[in-house]
């Protein structure tokens, strides 16, 4: 941080650095969606706690089966992807209105890798389609019809 004429100056790195820790921070103290049933024989058979019971045996029977519960790498990828797109418009903007094109370029990239990797971070605290995709199945083979997750 530097000040200038008074006035306090975040470099760009720290303010990134600060939004994704907030950004992470907020998606880690968020609790796991589980899936809603929808209140069918079996439901009212077997009850609320064995249904509990049974959504924790297949949400635990898909991580043994190597499934993915949340979208994991997504932070490094969608950064990386921010900051190739940032960096070639900026470099092409810089071209047409003449001046430093590296310059532009760096800092496009810049500007790109933040917003994608605060993308990434938000997605990456998200459930899989895939482990829930895997839950749904394992409950409706133990007679349950899954409405949503939530």
């Amino acid at each position: 941080m530097q000040t200038r004429s008074g006035k306090l100056i975040v470099s760009p790195l720290t303010a990134l650095l600060v939004l994704l820790l907030a950004i992470v921070a907020a998606g880690c103290s968020s609790s796991p969606k589980r899936p809603v049933f929808y209140p069918n024989a079996h439901l009212n058979q077997v009850g609320g706690s064995m249904a509990q019971q049974d959504i924790d045996a297949c949400m635990q029977l898909a991580r043994t089966s190597g499934v993915n519960e949340t979208k994991d790498g997504e932070v490094g990828r969608k950064a990386a992807g921010g900051a190739a797109i940032g960096s070639a418009g900026a470099g092409a903007w810089r071209l047409v209105k003449g001046g430093s094109v590296g310059e532009s370029m760096l800092a496009g990239a810049a500007a790109g890798a933040a917003t994608g990797a605060t993308r990434g971070a938000i997605q990456s605290t998200e459930q899989s389609p895939i482990f829930k995709n895997f839950v749904n199945r394992c409950l409706s083979e133990k007679g349950y019809s899954v409405i949503g997750w939530q």
